[in-house]
């Protein structure tokens, strides 16, 4: 069922089966609240029309606007194996931010859709993002600009609540769109890997969720206490695929974390950053 809330007198909360969005704005919000809305009572059964077509490998372009968003920032990755849904949740916030900015002029505004963010900033509007990492632990904050090209945020790892290929308890993304950001966070955190570790148990995707798009795909199910040592090394691995996909502008930014270390990648000079490097045993 649909549920529609009002959190507070500049934020509004939509459900609708797995679509969680929190969505915030300034100017003229009572125009974008009523536009989000508008575009969020379709979102579910259009991309329920194309969904058999989404859960493929990517390779033909499907019909509808959120799916094309998909499909665009999927593409980038096509492998035979990743497919569309890696880019859903940043792909529908991106949607219905597009929604709310084509119905009125707006300073400021996000989209939420389960941690998956699509930002629209103008003017002297900021937006500050805190990069924590699943222990809690502050890495720092990201002070967002409209000069800057960020305007999507994602989070994906293998604690989340979409299967990965990789080990990393999170990483985060920073990107043009909420998209980018979403496929990217998904590729990184597979990145984030060790192979032939005994901490480390898998399984094919089908067996863990049998309504997974991946196939019989191996998927990690646990990672156990890991060596300094061996964490570092993933991390390095994560690191270096976060540097090619900076160095091919998929992504802006990104920070990995995996069992208390952390490594970040990027982000332009003038947005601010504390980092904590990655320790090596």
């Amino acid at each position: 069922c649909r549920r529609l809330l009002f959190l507070s007198g500049d934020r509004l909360h939509l459900s609708h089966g797995p679509i969680d969005l929190i969505i915030g704005s300034d100017g003229a919000r009572s125009v974008a609240f009523r536009a989000a809305f508008a575009r969020f009572e379709s979102v579910l059964d259009e991309l329920a029309a194309e969904l058999p077509l989404l859960r493929q490998p990517v390779e033909r372009r499907p019909e509808g606007k959120i799916a094309r968003r998909m499909y665009r920032a999927a593409l980038p990755y096509a492998d035979g194996v990743t497919t569309p849904m890696i880019a859903v949740a940043g792909a529908v916030a991106q949607e219905i931010l597009a929604a709310m900015t084509e119905a009125t002029a707006l300073t400021r505004a996000y989209v939420n859709n389960g941690g998956d963010i699509a930002l629209h900033l103008t003017g002297a509007a900021t937006f500050r993002v805190a990069i924590a990492s699943p222990d809690n632990g502050n890495l720092g904050v990201v002070d967002i600009g409209s000069t800057d090209a960020i305007r999507g945020i994602a989070t994906s790892g293998q604690r989340g609540r979409s299967l990965s290929l990789g080990i990393a308890d999170a990483v985060t993304v920073l990107a043009r769109s909420a998209s980018m950001a979403d496929a990217a966070a998904t590729q990184l955190g597979n990145a984030v890997d060790l192979q032939d570790n005994a901490s480390i148990t898998r399984a094919p995707a089908n067996v863990v969720r049998d309504d997974s798009d991946l196939g019989s795909t191996t998927v990690v199910t646990h990672v156990g206490r890991l060596a300094q040592s061996d964490v570092a090394r993933a991390l390095c691995a994560g690191e270096t695929a976060a540097n090619a996909l900076r160095q091919a502008c998929l992504i802006d930014g990104a920070a990995l974390f995996l069992q208390g270390q952390n490594a970040v990648v990027g982000l332009p000079a003038t947005l601010k950053f504390q980092q904590k490097a990655p320790e090596h045993a």
